[in-house]
């Protein structure tokens, strides 16, 4: 039994040493290294392009509208950016009557947009445009504009702000008015001739259809002879005398009664040559005399149509401010 457990311990050592070497022979387990990647640059976003710098303007269809009537806007802006909004806004005086926001649409290069207003009260109304900034353009203002809102009707005796604007309109086209607010008889004589030179029915009345023509730009005296200087032109045609400022813009307009078709008065360019002050034995009031016995004169009776013997009547109370006004040698131009 000793003998066999000896070679039993022998041969089971013998295995183990045996086995040893082939252990050692296997290489270790190792753990692969983590491999590590740069991180990317973060991407700078793309910079936003710059605001356009705009140009926006308005203006009115006409400088007057009667009252009630359709304040028609028209606006531009320079250059046309999409999506872009521009408010327009109505005043009266310093009190804010509207406020509109409108879209600019394309036209060209260019944005426009187009707007109305039914202002409902007289007197001046003006217009304002702007457009807040926003990322693809400028603040942008506009200049503003004015325009005259006109009554429908006036006549003799009326007073206040309706009579001031007719005033008003008809002054700045050279017609002699009278007190500012009241519709006197010298207001009626522009009326008169304003009616006379627009081929109106010849009286006093400034109804609807007088304010729509000054609505429209109508009444303004059209010089014949320009390069005249300072001079004096009588439309006979139109019955109306005008005086006209060396740079050929007309300073007043008057009604006249010129020479009946019995006694047409000469026509033709001529010069004053006599000047007669006051009243003489025909009734001729501050005479400035152009050829023979004809004159620019004033006369108690000056009807709208042409009734004299060949000279140019004009209303008595008229005559003084003709007759400072026309100097010794002054041309005056006489046609149809």
């Amino acid at each position: 039994m000793r003998h066999g457990s000896a070679i039993a311990a022998l041969t089971t050592a013998a295995l183990a040493a045996s086995a040893v070497p082939a252990l050692a022979q296997q290489p270790a387990a190792t753990t692969p290294a983590p491999t590590t990647t740069a991180p990317a640059p973060p991407v700078e976003p793309a910079p936003a392009p710059e605001p356009k710098s705009a140009k926006l303007t308005i203006r009115a269809d006409e400088d007057a509208f009667l009252v009630r009537s359709r304040v028609v806007v028209h606006g531009t802006m320079q250059p046309y950016v999409a999506g872009q909004k521009v408010v327009v806004r109505f005043y009266r005086g310093k009190k804010k009557l509207k406020a509109v926001e409108v879209t600019v649409k394309k036209d060209g290069k260019v944005g426009r947009f187009k707007l109305g207003y039914a202002a409902r009260k007289t007197g001046a109304l003006t217009i304002r445009a702007s457009h807040r900034a926003t990322a693809k353009q400028k603040t942008a203002v506009a200049k503003a504009v004015s325009v005259e809102i006109l009554p429908r009707q006036v006549g003799p005796g009326s007073k206040g702000t309706a009579v001031r604007i007719l005033q008003r309109q008809l002054a700045k086209r050279g017609y002699v008015v009278g007190q500012r607010g009241v519709f006197d008889a010298r207001t009626a004589r522009a009326v008169v001739a304003f009616r006379k030179l627009t081929g109106m029915a010849r009286n006093a009345n400034a109804n609807a259809a007088v304010f729509d023509k000054l609505a429209r730009g109508g009444g303004y005296f059209k010089v014949k002879f320009p390069k005249h200087g300072r001079h004096v032109e009588a439309d006979i045609s139109k019955q109306v005398l005008a005086l006209i400022g060396s740079g050929g813009k007309v300073e007043r307009i008057y009604p006249t009664s010129s020479g009946a078709p019995a006694t047409p008065t000469i026509l033709g360019s001529f010069r004053v040559y006599r000047k007669d002050p006051g009243t003489n034995a025909k009734g001729m009031v501050h005479s400035s005399y152009f050829i023979r016995g004809y004159a620019i004169h004033g006369y108690k009776d000056v009807p709208v149509y042409n009734a004299s013997h060949g000279c140019l009547r004009v209303p008595i109370p008229d005559a003084m401010a003709i007759f400072n006004w026309v100097k010794l040698g002054t041309r005056v131009d006489t046609y149809r």
